[in-house]
């Protein structure tokens, strides 16, 4: 009779992430999956209050977490949260990416200058500062991997949305470019690209009947996702287990990308 075998190691142990957004939602969920596989967590957000209670969950697990207050819009906040973070946990190993938002909506002829200015920011811009803090580390260690949250509107469009989706499709291209650049010096680049998940920022149109009814026509799977639905995938991406995969936007949409080539997504918007 075989003795009982050894537990597998924990895929992340000894593991050093940032992960931006942290306080709810994907990034909240992904922070704590690092935990879980045994990483050491940096969380970023604007305030603290979600981020102390993200970083109390993940000491319960045994893990190390430091707490970030950060506008990732503005690089010099970004280096100095990076340079904190390098400080209290050493050299990171994964960043993922994940602050964003949606803070306008309408027809494309509607929307100003500003408008589109303020969407690029939190959404594009926000990564490439990170991207740039983090990626002139990881290339100097000659290892690393880079997680870019973005979207499926980032691959089909989405209508009276242009500003978001076209911020998605900006991180995707960027993730594109990054990897290409980075692969011979060690340091991976991939892209997460979520269908309708329920989070905060989607609760309006999942809570109500109607908009979810309407949104729920183009899903096959037939419901909303949830964050840590995307946590297997971000642990894997950041993991040995997928250091020959670099280039890559996954996508975890419950089967819209299949529908009708993702131009479903036009049903629910149009």
């Amino acid at each position: 009779m075989r003795g009982a075998e050894a537990p597998r190691p924990l895929a992340l142990e000894g593991r050093k992430a940032l992960v931006t957004g942290a306080s709810r939602g994907i990034g909240r969920a992904v922070a704590i999956g690092y935990a879980e596989a045994g990483a050491d967590v940096a969380l970023l957000a604007r305030g603290v209050e979600g981020l102390e209670e993200v970083a109390a969950e993940i000491g319960k697990l045994g893990r190390c977490a430091v707490v970030l207050a950060c506008d990732v819009e503005d690089p010099a906040q970004v280096e100095d949260s990076v340079e904190r973070a390098v400080a209290e946990l050493g050299p990171l190993d994964v960043v993922v990416n994940n602050a964003g938002g949606i803070t306008c909506a309408g027809p494309f002829l509607d929307l100003d200058h500003d408008q589109w200015q303020r969407e690029m920011r939190l959404n594009f811009e926000s990564v490439l500062h990170v991207c740039r803090s983090v990626g002139r580390r990881m290339v100097e260690r000659g290892e690393g991997s880079v997680i870019n949250i973005s979207s499926v509107a980032g691959n089909a469009g989405l209508p009276n949305y242009g500003p978001y989706a076209v911020a998605k499709a900006a991180v995707i291209s960027l993730t594109h470019s990054l990897a290409a650049e980075w692969a011979s010096k060690g340091v991976r680049v991939n892209a997460i690209a979520p269908g309708w998940l329920h989070t905060d920022l989607t609760d309006d149109f999942v809570t109500d009947p109607r908009l979810s009814e309407r949104f729920l026509s183009v899903v096959p799977a037939g419901r909303f996702g949830e964050p840590e639905e995307v946590v297997g995938l971000a642990v894997y991406l950041a993991g040995d287990e997928s250091r020959f995969m670099t280039g890559s936007s996954v996508v975890i949409d419950g089967g819209i990308s299949s529908f009708y080539g993702g131009s479903a997504l036009l049903g629910a918007f149009g």
